[in-house]
Order: C-alpha cells, then structure tokens, then sequence
C-alpha cells in the first residue's frame, strides 16, 4: 500500500462496520474491495476483529495474499488461530510466502506440528522454506526465535562499486534497511557499514577500508529480554544476530521488541494483580479461574493465619484495649499499601535495567524513607487515637506499632523482588497479593506485639 493510505486517520465506527458486514452479505466483491483499499492494514485486521469468524475468513479470501499476509500479523491471535483453521495448507502457504521470515515462522509456529508440515510443503521459495524452518528450531523466547532473515550484508573484499550493485538485489527483499552489516569471507560478522561513508567513498576503494568494526550484536540463544534492554541502552533501530562462531545469521528490529515489551508488561501487570498465567478478558471461565485461584488461595492462607495470631493475642488483652483490633485493618492496610510502592518502584527499576549497586544500600535507603513517612503519618494517628480515646499509652502504642509496620514493609518490598531477581524468578510476582498477605501477617503480629510490651499486657 502506498504512504499516502497508511497516513489516512481511521477511525472504528459501528457504521463502518455494517457496512462492511452488508456488502459481504450482498457479496459485493467489488465495492469491498474498493471499500478496505483505502486503509493501511492494521486497520482492517481492526476491522476484523469486530467481524465473526465467517466474515473475516471471508475478507482474508478475498483480497490478494500481498495484503492479507499483513492483516494476519495485526489480528488478535485467538482470532488468528480460528482463521487459519478455516484455510488450506495451500492458502497459508501463500499467505507465509509474503512474510518476511520472523513473521512466517511465527504464523506457522502456531499450527499443530501435522499442519506445519502440510504448509511448509506447500511454500514453493526453497530458500524462504529453509529460512522458516531453521527459525522454527529457536525458542520462541530467544534471539533466535525473534530474528529474521533478511537482511542487507556485504564482503569486506567487495569494493564499493560492486557492493553498490549487490545491495540493490538485496534490499529487494529487505522491508526496511536499517543498517549494512559486513562479514568476512566465511560470513563472520566483523562490523557495520555506514550509508554516508558507502556513498562519498570512492568506487574502487575496499569495504575494508571504510567499515565500523564497532557493532553490537546479541547471540541465538540471548533471552528476548536482555536483546531488548542492549536495543533500548544503545538507542538501536536493529541488531545482528550471530550464532557462537560469530557468523551472522539475522537481524532483530525495533517493531519486534516494542513487541516483546508490551507482552513483558502485560505479564507483569497479571503477575502484579495475582494472576498467574497469560489470560485474556474473553478466555473461559474456567481458564480465568485456574489463573487467579491460587494467589487468592494465598489470601485465604494468609487472613487464617491473621485470624489465629490475633486469636491468641485476644485471650490476653484486657477489656479496655480492645479498641486495638478496631485499629486491626489500618495496620494490616498501611503493611500492604507500602510494601507494594517499594516492591512496584524495585520491579519498575528491575525491568528498567535502573537498579544497580549493593542491596545494603537499597535497603538503607528504603529504610530512612520508609521511616520518615511512617514518622508523619504516626503523628497524626497518635494524635487522633488521643483525642478520641484520653489514652496516652494506648495512642503511643498505635502510633509506634505505625512507624515499626511501615519501615518492615518497605524492607520486604524491596528485598523481595531483589532476591527473586537473584534467583532467577520474575520479580513482577513480588508486587502483588504475595507481598500484601505477607505485610499484613507481619504487620499484625508487630502490632499486637509492641502493643503487648508498652501497655504491659
């Protein structure tokens, strides 16, 4: 599609979308066709996703494999699937043969191992077919898995008129040429080529001569997040990707990792809410279920555990301290309120790349922070339970048990994620019920304990 179309401002509207539903009912081929040219196609894979699977197989059927190929890469993957299942093996074939590589695999890795066979037989480009099953063999959640074979590389023993030549055959099959990477003579990555230097050098000169040998590159088997924390530190629109010899086998672009970004976030966001798996909002209900169960299961733990402490500790208070349990909730919620601000900013950072240095002083740090507001918000408490109750040791009680509770939970919440981190384990789950149900179990128990002490109960 041209330029001219991809900047047209689209807009969703329940009138377009009858229409389009009213000419795939009269079978307009024609005016549809006229109809869903005039938008760049993310916008109709919008459009399909408001269609019901008849519809949009039948759109998909419709225009040609050049446009459609694109559609696929944009609709919502539950959708995907089900129209994909509505197709040939023949019809994916021609679908994936418009792809670039990354995109390929990724549509095919989502079929059963029976039907990507049936549609890799079918893709008549032997190269691309060779090209989509090595990807295939990656981890999905590596470099490898992201990467893409096209890209634009040349010879160092390639002068610069010669490289010129080969270039343009090259960049056919490029969607985008964000960078000119250079190999020696068994296709080992040594460095980059700037478009300026290629242009003002001299037609004979040597690629060796005028190439960068500074290049950042990142390995198959590089975890898809640490590809994206080198893209974002060096501010780059593409990546090499090399296997351990050093030869160059791909490239990862930055539409790819704006990708794997969102998903991260979308991870951590359910993790942080206590939902343990990918879910979307129209999986099943027993899918939905099996997500939230057990961090609310956790929950469950951790309020029975609540209830047995202060249980033991009720038998001992005398009858005029029992204004104490009333002050039960504000305690366990302040716990889980500060435990989950320090978790959030220390997971934020984690994601970010941002925390660095000791733990010690991460800790230091969130201690003193944790102990100036627990200092402000106390003395106000201190003198509410005062004015309320005439009860000094009792206001005094309430007030340090604030203060103690605060500064614990800013520990827990920093240390938590830290340690997860160490060990391998996301720390987005340290942000959400698992930190709030274990504030507010210690939380408790400091309370009832200071309690105890200063009022000699």
């Amino acid at each position: 599609m041209s330029e001219e179309k991809e900047n047209i401002q689209f807009e969703l509207t329940d009138a377009l979308i009858g229409q389009v539903e009213q000419l795939i009912v009269e079978e307009n081929d024609k005016e549809l066709r006229v109809l869903l040219d005039e938008f760049h196609y993310a916008d109709i894979a919008e459009i399909l996703d408001e269609l019901d699977l008849d519809e949009s197989v039948y759109i998909i059927k419709l225009l040609d494999s050049e446009t459609t190929s694109d559609i696929l890469t944009e609709v919502d993957e539950d959708i995907r699937e089900k129209i994909l299942q509505n197709l040939s093996a023949k019809e994916i074939a021609e679908e994936v043969e418009e792809l670039d590589t990354d995109d390929a695999a990724d549509i095919i890795g989502e079929l059963s191992e029976e039907r990507q066979e049936a549609v890799i037989s079918q893709i008549e480009d032997e190269e691309h077919k060779a090209e989509i099953q090595e990807l295939l063999t990656y981890d999905e959640d590596s470099a490898g898995g992201l990467m893409a074979k096209e890209l634009v590389k040349v010879y160092e023993t390639w002068t610069v008129a010669g490289c010129l030549r080969r270039i343009r055959g090259q960049a056919e099959e490029v969607t985008r040429v964000h960078s000119i990477y250079v190999v020696d003579k068994e296709d080992k990555l040594i460095g980059r080529l700037s478009l300026k230097d290629l242009i003002t050098a001299k037609s004979e000169q040597k690629i060796s001569d005028i190439y960068i040998s500074n290049v950042d590159s990142v390995t198959t088997d590089n975890d898809v997040e640490d590809v994206a924390k080198v893209m974002q530190k060096y501010d780059l629109e593409a990546i090499p990707v090399i296997d351990e010899n050093q030869t160059l086998l791909g490239r990862i672009t930055i539409d790819d990792i704006v990708d794997v970004i969102k998903e991260e976030a979308e991870k951590d966001y359910q993790l942080a809410a206590g939902i343990t798996s990918d879910v979307e909002h129209d999986d099943s209900i027993f899918e939905l279920t099996r997500a939230r169960l057990p961090w609310l299961f956790l929950g469950l733990i951790g309020g029975v555990g609540a209830f047995i402490i202060m249980y033991y500790f009720e038998g001992n208070l005398p009858e005029e301290a029992i204004i104490l349990f009333l002050f039960t909730p504000l305690i366990a919620a302040m716990a889980g309120n500060v435990g989950v601000q320090s978790s959030a900013i220390i997971v934020q950072g984690l994601a970010n790349d941002d925390v660095k240095g000791s733990i010690n002083n991460r800790l230091i740090k969130e201690m003193l922070l944790a102990a100036l507001n627990g200092i402000i918000l106390s003395l106000f408490l201190f003198v509410f339970v005062f004015a309320w109750e005439q009860n000094f040791k009792l206001a005094l009680a309430i007030s340090i048990s604030l203060v103690a509770v605060i500064i614990v939970a800013g520990l827990i919440g920093t240390f938590i994620p830290l340690f997860l981190d160490k060990r391998g384990i996301d720390p987005a789950i340290a942000t959400g019920p698992f930190i709030t149900t274990s504030n507010d179990i210690f939380g408790i128990v400091i309370y009832l304990m200071i309690a105890k002490i200063i009022l000699g109960i």
